[in-house]
């Protein structure tokens, strides 16, 4: 077994045990160290967006002192859902090793794929709003010196 999905696989555990929420762990390793980690803590916090992998970029973050974290290797027990996965992509992480898959996920409870497929037809649950005042404000952002975008 790989030492840092097993790792993954315990904090997942961790969580399980103290009623955190479901059977999500996530580690984040960068030069063949530990230097994230998370567990889906959506129960214990009453916040659906505590998931393994958020709270584990959470930790990467702030022990790394950047938001970039580009280098690291993430390793989950779950396929990222949609709202991990793009919290991925925004933090430049390389590479996402995952233990089971999104119809192993369905078969315990959770609903990853709907949220997959209703991706699939955005536009039927979005829908563009006062864009120009919107811009208006782009434009304020967009006249700050020295500013960090990402």
């Amino acid at each position: 077994m790989d030492r840092f999905m097993q790792l993954a696989i315990e904090e997942a555990q961790k969580g399980i045990h103290a009623g955190h929420g479901g059977p999500f762990g996530c580690v984040i390793v960068k030069d063949g160290e530990v230097v994230g980690r998370g567990h889906n803590q959506v129960v214990e916090n009453h916040d659906p967006t505590c998931h393994g992998e958020i709270m584990a970029i959470h930790d990467a973050s702030a022990n790394l002192k950047t938001f970039d974290l580009s280098g690291c290797v993430l390793y989950t027990t779950g396929e990222p859902c949609p709202m991990c996965l793009g919290a991925i992509l925004w933090a430049n992480i390389e590479k996402v090793y995952y233990g089971c898959n999104v119809l192993d996920t369905d078969k315990i409870g959770f609903r990853d794929d709907v949220f997959y497929k209703k991706l699939e037809n955005k536009y039927a649950f979005m829908e563009e709003l006062d864009r120009d005042a919107c811009l208006k404000l782009y434009d304020e952002y967009n006249a700050i010196q020295g500013k960090v975008n990402y």
